[in-house]
């Protein structure tokens, strides 16, 4: 297992972030946007907070807003082109939790709207390489910044990782040159975006060679396609047995944090391996006495 720095970071509207061990847990919202405007307003941020409580009460640490945003092939949620959207699913969501709320999109605009109602970190799926502004906005604001590894066209034949390396090198200098504090970085690898399924699992096997990078490191789920070329045709449960197993293999080679679906399982499973892991078991766990 890779070790880390374990820290506590101050975020924007009064929030906070502690990197420790057993590791944090981002939840991830599965919010569609286009089907806000399929159901009456307040039912649908209802419906949002109910999501993210239960995520809570699961263990998660940070709630997640828009995965899949800004994927090769994704059409553009309706937010991209009203911005109240954002701000009223994030400004409900804020205001009924204390834990972060992260806001995944590669446009300042959404960014920056969402910061404004209470989102205190910012997820871009180009690694502000797409919208320039993105850097500016986070260096203004003061937020924790996700920088995720993309592609617009899967090459089978790339070293996967130089590619990372390379694509999160260009990004963390561009962070720095706009003003980003170096503590406020994390990296993605962001498996399942420009990646073949080799490459997906490449990623996750030598994932502690990212660390070369100088910032902690975030694991998001492997996608149903990259499990099944492994598993062949899965069943949910399967998947999830699988996406448990790739969740302890990034956490053995340097994960720092991981953003997932099925909060309870995976931060029952990190409990167990910080247990097993720790360098002192009585403290841990202690004996119990076996019942006669």
């Amino acid at each position: 297992m890779v070790s880390h720095r374990e820290f506590v970071l101050p975020l924007p509207h009064g929030k906070t972030l502690a990197l420790s061990s057993p590791l944090p847990v981002m939840g991830a919202l599965g919010i569609a946007p286009n089907s806000l405007s399929t159901v009456p307003a307040a039912k649908a941020f209802a419906a949002v907070v109910e999501q993210g409580q239960s995520l809570l009460a699961d263990g998660a640490t940070i709630l997640n807003i828009g995965g899949d945003l800004d994927r090769p092939g994704v059409a553009p949620p309706a937010w991209d082109d009203d911005l109240s959207n954002v701000a009223s699913v994030v400004g409900a969501l804020s205001a009924a939790v204390v834990a972060p709320i992260c806001i995944e999109t590669a446009s300042a605009r959404i960014a920056a709207a969402a910061i404004e109602h209470g989102a205190s970190i910012i997820n871009d799926a180009w690694g502000f390489q797409r919208d320039q502004e993105m850097a500016r906005v986070a260096a203004a604001t003061g937020t924790l910044v996700i920088l995720s590894h993309n592609r617009a066209n899967i090459d089978p034949d790339l070293d996967i990782i130089a590619d990372i390396i390379a694509f999160l090198s260009r990004s963390i200098e561009l962070a720095l040159t706009a003003g980003v504090e170096q503590r406020r970085l994390i990296v993605d690898p962001a498996i399942g975006s420009g990646k073949t399924a080799a490459q997906d699992l490449e990623s996750v096997r030598r994932l502690d060679e990212l660390n070369i990078l100088g910032c902690p490191i975030l694991l998001g789920e492997p996608s149903t396609g990259t499990l099944e070329t492994v598993l062949g045709r899965t069943t949910p449960a399967e998947r999830a047995a699988a996406a448990l197993a790739t969740a302890t293999a990034g956490v053995m080679n340097g994960a720092a944090m991981l953003r997932v679906h099925d909060v309870a399982a995976h931060v029952q499973a990190l409990q167990v391996l910080h247990v097993i892991l720790s360098e002192s078991r009585s403290e841990q766990y202690p004996e119990t006495t076996r019942a006669q």
